[in-house]
């Protein structure tokens, strides 16, 4: 019996060793790309110029370094050890803070409340949403925001999805993603208690390109 607990935090170490690292002022620019097109889409705009945000699956911790940078108090949480001691060395400096947790983990034991939090191809995709939503608006400052990108998904094939995150042929080591259309995504929300929601598939810069699930929704005030 495979203990997917522990040979996920490493499917996402292997993940982050083969990411290349960006010149540091490259990175920062780059940071709030929330489509997988470089230079495309919304930016940083989208969280409202919040004073104090949280992304659940920080990666690298080029965008909480950007928020900080330009003086909100940001936090990265992540599962992967890699990730979060390169994004430390490299960010903490700036006054990033980055936590090696898993994001339903990191929610529930949290004690403070984030007037953004956020999910750039990250947790938000790759945790169950009627675990994880409740949790996010419960750490949610009063009017505050929760935003989140995704890829959409395939015609005909919605929620829960599975992929081997080492092939075919390797050690039985799979993930779990969440994928539905727009309109679902929007009703998930809801039902957790979000207000002004919208959700949305932000067009490819080519056509019969995969576009990007954008979605924001906030905590009433």
């Amino acid at each position: 019996m495979v203990n997917t607990a522990t040979d996920i935090p490493t499917y996402w170490d292997r993940y982050a060793q083969g990411v290349a690292p960006q010149q540091d002022a490259e990175a920062l620019a780059d940071a709030f790309g929330w489509t997988q097109y470089p230079h495309h889409g919304p930016g940083v705009e989208l969280l409202d110029a919040a004073d104090s945000a949280l992304e659940l699956g920080c990666g690298r911790g080029n965008a909480v370094a950007a928020l900080a940078h330009q003086g909100a108090k940001a936090t990265g949480v992540d599962l992967s050890t890699v990730q979060i001691d390169q994004a430390r060395q490299r960010w903490e400096p700036l006054g990033a803070q980055f936590v090696h947790a898993d994001a339903v983990e990191f929610l529930t034991g949290a004690a403070q409340r984030w007037e953004a939090i956020y999910s750039i191809w990250g947790a938000a995709w790759f945790t169950d949403p009627d675990v994880l939503f409740p949790l996010v608006h419960e750490r949610l400052e009063p009017g505050g925001r929760f935003v989140f990108s995704c890829a959409p998904a395939v015609p005909g094939s919605y929620g829960v999805q599975g992929m081997y995150g080492a092939g075919f042929t390797g050690r039985q080591v799979w993930v779990y993603r969440w994928a539905y259309e727009t309109g679902v995504w929007e009703d998930i929300l809801t039902r957790h208690g979000f207000t002004q929601v919208q959700v949305w598939e932000e067009p490819a810069p080519e056509a019969d390109h995969v576009g990007t699930v954008m979605g924001i929704a906030h905590r009433s005030g």
